[in-house]
């Protein structure tokens, strides 16, 4: 096969990301008709799965294969793959509590020599010393042990999607104003530091080593986008032989306030053939 590429996007509403906005601003659509992604994950989706086809009836038309996580908390949550290749199979989170979340769905492509994971996650926002807090660090744990077993089962992997947590100084602009707030507590930072000890691969950061950013969340308020006074916590974690691939990688930021189509931008990385792996496999 030849290079894969991956990208993931909060899309912060799929209605309202592929609303025309201007002349110039003609939402997510166009990116997607333009994308050379093979495979592209979503997140706050917001819709069921009938809806979710709707909305994106022209990209489906246009060879994309869509499998989304259903059902989903109405109006918070949705998460979904697009893939140009077709899905052999998908898995929700098994867990009593958060199974009908719509946070997390894993779609299996027959990708390389032994084929492909690839989850598309969107942890919840939490509020520091809350019930709120409280519920997404019982989602971390859940999400820590699925990883677990994943990784365990040598299978080539990527968890894309909005986490929610940025992880060091250089992943958020404004570090020292936010020490106590949910997002960049030291328990999310420390399991985020866990998860990466453990053997999965923050492909990003390690391509764009010692540096800010680069961001991928702007707050739609003031003059966040324009000064890049963003967070980094849209991430593609790898298990190792996958992200030992990984050749490059890019935030696809808007070249204007105006052209944004969500308030968050496409994480796109772009991983090497396997070795082994023959030519349009």
């Amino acid at each position: 096969m030849s290079s894969l590429i991956v990208s993931t996007i909060n899309v912060n509403g799929i209605r309202a990301a592929i609303k025309e906005r201007s002349p110039e601003n003609l939402g997510l659509l166009p990116w997607l008709a333009a994308t050379t992604a093979d495979v592209v994950c979503l997140q706050e989706t917001r819709a069921d799965d009938d809806q979710l086809a709707t909305a994106l009836a022209p990209a489906l038309t246009d060879g994309w294969y869509l499998v989304s996580a259903e059902p989903h908390i109405k109006g918070r949550s949705g998460v979904a793959v697009l893939s140009r290749h077709p899905i052999d199979a998908t898995r929700l989170m098994d867990s009593d509590e958060f199974g009908s979340h719509g946070r997390y769905l894993e779609a299996d492509l027959d990708i390389g020599p032994a084929g492909l994971t690839v989850a598309s996650l969107y942890i919840q926002t939490g509020e520091a010393e809350t019930d709120r807090q409280l519920e997404k660090e019982r989602f971390m744990a859940t999400l820590g042990a699925r990883m677990a077993a994943l990784a365990a089962s040598g299978r080539d992997a990527v968890i894309c999607g909005d986490w929610n947590i940025a992880h060091t100084e250089n992943d958020i602009k404004n570090w020292k104003g936010n020490l106590k707030k949910s997002g960049f507590l030291p328990s999310e930072r420390a399991w985020l530091t866990e998860l990466l000890s453990s053997g999965w691969v923050d492909v990003v950061r390690v391509l764009h080593p010692d540096v800010p950013g680069p961001y991928a969340w702007w707050s739609w308020r003031g003059r966040a986008f324009d000064n890049d006074a963003g967070w980094r916590i849209d991430y593609q974690l790898a298990t190792a032989g996958l992200a030992a691939r990984a050749v490059s990688a890019r935030v696809e930021r808007a070249e204007a306030y105006a052209l944004r189509w969500s308030d968050h931008a496409p994480v796109t990385v772009e991983y090497s053939p396997a070795v082994g792996c023959q030519s349009g496999a």
